[in-house]
């Protein structure tokens, strides 16, 4: 399982947000590619970036940051907000990402997002952040009536590097994954499948290993110190995580 912490951007700085709520926001740090360091000197070997501002406005926002923080650290990165065409999809892999996430677009155009697979094959992630199960678009603005297990089947057999699945209710709250769902979708759809959301403590990854997932993403708790990377790495058996090659 590979441990992906994540860098959330907004106005330049590093920040988090409760449930997606773009009123309940925590700046962890001003510089997003400092921030990343520090998760290299811990041992990371992925990244997972997300651009608030892209999400909310529909376009990318951070694209020099992005670029710096590939730059800076080396690691493979995927990135996930505002990326609504196939020119940004562009724009996002010349910045050196390896992984797009998709998920606003994916809701709205799917025919579009199985061109963008088959045209970038193992480069496109689709981002299925749902609430009760429903998924969420827009920067999780929006709740759709499409379920977020049926969604990922229609998009089960594309060429699709992964799908991050985010649990809004979980996410920046530190009360822990929702195994249920992420199981049932790991045993559902043959995709690799990632977790966002809620992972406090060294027990949650643990049951989130026993999932059979394909990578899991971390925020607050790192920045909050609930967990510590080294830690939470040290649980993965080596060869530590699926690579993003």
């Amino acid at each position: 399982m590979l441990i992906l912490p994540a860098i959330d951007m907004r106005g330049g700085k590093c920040v988090r947000l409760r449930q997606g709520d773009y009123k309940q926001e925590t700046v962890y740090g001003e510089d997003p590619v400092a921030m990343a360091r520090i998760w290299v000197k811990q041992g990371a070997k992925a990244l997972h970036l997300v651009d608030l501002d892209g999400a909310k406005e529909g376009k990318p926002a951070h694209g020099d940051f992005v670029r710096r923080i590939v730059s800076a650290t080396g690691l493979p990165c995927q990135l996930g907000g505002g990326i609504r065409t196939e020119d940004d999809i562009q724009a996002a892999l010349s910045w050196g990402v390896r992984r797009i996430v998709l998920g606003t677009r994916a809701l709205q155009d799917p025919s579009w997002v199985r061109q963008m697979a088959t045209s970038y094959p193992k480069t496109i992630v689709l981002g299925l952040d749902a609430h009760d199960g429903k998924v969420a678009t827009h920067g999780w603005l929006q709740v759709s009536e499409s379920s977020a297990l049926d969604m990922a089947r229609e998009f089960a057999n594309w060429p699709l590097a992964a799908i991050v699945f985010t649990d809004i209710s979980k996410d920046g709250m530190m009360a822990g994954p929702n195994v249920e769902a992420l199981k049932e979708m790991a045993e559902k759809v043959p995709l690799p499948i990632i977790a966002s959301g809620g992972v406090t403590t060294l027990d949650d990854v643990r049951r989130l290993l026993e999932c059979n997932l394909a990578g899991c993403i971390i925020g607050r708790s790192l920045y909050e110190g609930r967990l510590q990377l080294r830690n939470v790495l040290s649980l993965i058996p080596a060869p530590a995580g699926v690579g993003m090659e």
